[in-house]
């Protein structure tokens, strides 16, 4: 169930960050933005193991 949430929440994350960026460098920002967010849940997914 926490890899459903996790993937739908990255996907999510992804769209989102794409939507709102204008430039290529703006993209860049926004992927990393998202990639610390999926890292930072990876996380708290393994601290609950």
């Amino acid at each position: 169930m926490a890899k459903i949430l996790l993937a739908t929440l990255m996907a999510a994350g992804l769209v989102a960050g794409l939507a709102g960026c204008n430039t290529f460098a703006g993209a860049g920002k926004d992927i990393q933005k998202g990639g610390e967010a999926v890292e930072e849940a990876a996380r708290d997914v393994q601290s609950n193991y």
